[in-house]
């Protein structure tokens, strides 16, 4: 069953998910990044360009040709998702066929637009019986074994 993690007060929603790809990438997880607005993902694109500081991380759009043979993928609404170890959701709404995914991370900013959405996906999360964790984000989780 998918389970869910909610990382609260995230200050750089996009810089956290630009580590958690880092992350996923580095433990051979594969990932999608979903995002709701298409001028954040192109910022979080040239983002993984330069992240690690003097690395790469591979990654396309969910709709690319490349998509299949790419570890991370950003997506936004109407784009297919792929199945996927680990899906990052920076977006305000429920992904799309998130039941597919291994792993949820919920990135959730300090302001009352971004929580008064995320409350209500952990509400449709918990309602359904998702295992679900809270916690606040300090730039060092680690998803292993929990």
């Amino acid at each position: 069953m998918t389970r869910v993690d909610f990382l609260h007060d995230v200050p750089d929603k996009l810089a956290a998910a630009a580590r958690l790809a880092a992350r996923c990438y580095a433990e051979q997880h594969r990932a999608v990044v979903f995002l709701d607005q298409p001028d954040l993902a192109m910022r979080l694109d040239r983002q993984l360009w330069c992240q690690p500081a003097l690395g790469f991380l591979p990654h396309v759009l969910a709709d690319s040709p490349l998509a299949g043979d790419t570890p991370i993928l950003l997506a936004l609404p109407g784009m297919p998702l792929a199945h996927f170890d680990w899906l990052i959701n920076l977006g305000s709404e429920l992904p799309p066929d998130f039941s597919r995914f291994e792993r949820i991370i919920e990135l959730v900013g300090p302001d009352d637009a971004d929580r008064i959405p995320a409350r209500q996906r952990y509400r449709h999360y918990r309602d359904r019986g998702y295992p679900l964790t809270a916690d606040s984000y300090t730039g060092q989780e680690s998803f292993d074994g929990r």
